[in-house]
């Protein structure tokens, strides 16, 4: 089965979460189905839900039969131990020829190529592909269609799948996420359960208050957002150019599955037989009426704002597959001596022999701070591409000033984490000039590696790349990268095994307040439409700044230049005490993310942690005497086994 119009392919994907759903599903008026198999994919929260082996084999030949398509999702991020078992699982979906598989980790990449598999690929949203050069760096590596990022609107998708040539996948109606895909870390930092890994806990539906310049605002549920809903605008997705037509729901129940897309199927075949006379809303009442969350168009017709937050049900979990909240707010958790000596006894287990002396990098937000750090001789100064306000992006008579000033130290300039096609412009005319006194540029996403590869600046990759196992460090070496950091979300038992087996050079962050949420979504449009309803100071950070609160503490959030904004731990990340056995694994590098502090503060931060890399002097305390500058020191994701 497929449909047609003016000589372009339309497909309409359903979701299926059970066989039973998925044998209803496939008969309804949708082209094709995707869902997962028993591992390996981002819904494994629910018991019973997935596809066995045997019941994979069955829906392929019933799909097959129908000329109906199947989509696998082999879409988390892979653990060493969970390499091991995708080389038998991808060997089996091989045999069992499915029409392709949706997936996120660049390690699938590289176990198919290694095994020399015939295994179509689909790039899953948590690729989160949003420019042009994405898209032609996973073509070269033989990805055949993208899911575009969430955040992606329908003119940006008609250029990119014009220029590029490639099938483009849009979703069309479901649950979203406030957060760009792949960039929410608040899971596995406060429960230890990735959201990358299919264990997301929904931090992103608790019940927040926004606190800023000493007002509370009624916020309630500032980042939950309404599900997506393009029944309406069928017309608009097909002149579009976008080849398939994505529904979110494996969590949800068959007659709603059901329901759903036989109502997009039937509007799909009424528009490509009678384009002038459709009606738009021939089952909008239907839908509004079995909706989950209110409805929204998100991103596809530009940045939806406040209109895009969600109220109905929030706090019931009526519209979650299981009828319950997922979780409610949950502090993060203190360092503790007791853990850390459970830390460094794991980590002391897997030395490796070294190479180099591992080297001090700090992350800044302005001059002041850049100066500090090269005033104390840290060997490499991070300049940021999202640069938080009320600072502004480094000038390149900035960087001109450092370059003299940098002695020994390395100047490494950071891209943004979202490029757009004039975020490439503009750093194609910095780059493509004079030669600038830097020493390599920090890349945030496989658009930039490709486009940048060939300046003859060095390229290290930053936290965004999520970065989980040695076979996608060995794919992004292969591509140029002469350092990576470590995924955020790393626990003990993953992390202490894939930096014993890794080979590229390793950067961990050990300090700071890394973006727990990194989103498109302006917070700060609350405090700008919305009246306040008490006074409230900020507890750490400067009333200018805002805050989430719960009961259980305040997160600060930060907006950059482009207007994007990152939610930070309220506590600080602090690896000081594991900095000895972590030199001893072999890490390359250690970063501080000193944006938020203070030129002081960062002093004397560098200062005790180049004594402790140098070990230089011991103290009794495990913290040498450092004292926290916001709500305590947490472990991060490290502290889960």
């Amino acid at each position: 089965m497929a449909r047609y119009f003016n000589g372009r392919e339309v497909e309409l994907l359903a979701p299926a979460g059970t066989f039973e759903i998925f044998k209803e599903v496939i008969q309804s008026r949708c082209d094709a189905v995707y869902f997962g198999g028993p591992v390996l994919n981002m819904r494994m929260m629910r018991k019973g839900y997935n596809l066995t082996h045997e019941e994979i084999v069955e829906a392929l030949d019933i799909a097959h039969r129908l000329d109906k398509k199947v989509y696998i999702t082999v879409n988390n991020l892979f653990s060493e131990e969970d390499v091991e078992e995708a080389r038998e699982y991808l060997r089996f979906l091989d045999g069992a020829r499915p029409d392709a598989l949706i997936v996120q980790d660049m390690a699938v990449l590289e176990l198919i190529r290694e095994m020399e598999l015939n295994l179509p690929i689909h790039s899953s949203v948590m690729m989160n592909v949003h420019n042009l050069e994405m898209i032609y760096a996973l073509r070269d590596l033989g990805v055949t269609r993208v899911v575009t990022s969430r955040e992606m609107d329908l003119q940006t998708a008609k250029l990119l799948g014009q220029r590029s040539g490639m099938e483009l996948e849009y979703f069309i109606h479901g649950d979203m996420c406030s957060v760009h895909g792949a960039n929410c870390y608040f899971s596995s930092h406060v429960f230890g359960m990735s959201s990358n890994r299919g264990k997301c806990m929904k931090p992103c539906r608790w019940d927040y208050r926004v606190k800023k310049d000493g007002y509370v605002y009624p916020a309630e549920y500032p980042l939950a957002v309404k599900d997506m809903f393009m029944y309406e605008h069928l017309p608009e997705l097909i002149e579009s150019g976008i080849t398939s037509f994505k529904i979110e729901g494996r969590m949800r129940d068959k007659d709603f599955m059901v329901m759903l897309a036989n109502s997009y199927g039937e509007a799909i075949d009424r528009y490509i037989d009678d384009p002038i006379g459709f009606d738009r809303t021939v089952d909008t009442k239907e839908l509004y009426n079995n909706r989950k969350r209110d409805f929204s168009t998100a991103y596809a017709f530009g940045k939806p704002g406040l209109a895009n937050i969600n109220r109905r049900y929030e706090g019931t979990g009526k519209f979650y597959s299981t009828g319950k909240v997922f979780s409610t707010p949950t502090a993060e958790r203190e360092l503790s001596e007791k853990r850390v000596e459970e830390l460094r006894e794991r980590l002391a287990q897997e030395k490796k022999p070294k190479t180099t002396k591992a080297k001090l990098a700090v992350r800044v937000n302005n001059m002041e701070q850049a100066r500090v750090v090269l005033e104390l001789g840290v060997d490499s100064l991070y300049l940021p591409g999202d640069v938080f306000e009320p600072d502004r992006p480094f000038t390149k008579r900035d960087i001109k000033e450092l370059g003299e000033l940098k002695g020994d130290s390395k100047i490494y300039l950071g891209l943004p984490r979202m490029m757009t096609e004039l975020h490439f412009d503009q750093y194609d005319q910095l780059l493509g000039g004079e030669r600038l006194p830097i020493d390599g540029l920090i890349v945030t996403n496989l658009g930039a590696i490709r486009r940048y590869s060939s300046t003859g600046y060095p390229l290290i990759g930053d936290g965004s790349l999520n970065v989980y196992n040695h076979l996608s460090a060995q794919l992004y070496a292969k591509l140029g990268l002469t350092q990576l950091s470590v995924s955020p979300e790393m626990t003990l038992e993953h992390f202490a095994t894939f930096a014993s087996r890794c080979d590229t050079p390793l950067e961990v962050v050990v300090h700071g307040t890394p973006a727990l949420m990194y989103m498109e979504h302006d917070l700060y449009e609350n405090t700008e439409v919305m009246e306040p309803i008490a006074e409230e100071d900020n507890q750490y950070v400067h009333n200018n700044v805002l805050v989430l609160k719960t009961d259980k503490g305040e997160n600060p959030v930060y907006r950059d230049q482009h207007g994007r904004c990152h939610l930070l731990f309220a506590k600080e990340l602090c690896y000081l005490p594991l900095l000895g056995e972590m030199i001893d694994l072999g890490i390359s590098s250690f970063r501080i993310e000193g944006a938020t502090y203070s030129a002081q503060q960062l002093r004397e931060i560098i200062i005790s942690y180049q004594q402790a890399m140098n070990r230089t002097e011991v103290k009794d305390d495990m913290l040498g005497g450092l004292e926290p500058i916001y709500a305590g020191y947490t472990l991060g994701s490290l502290q889960f086994n």
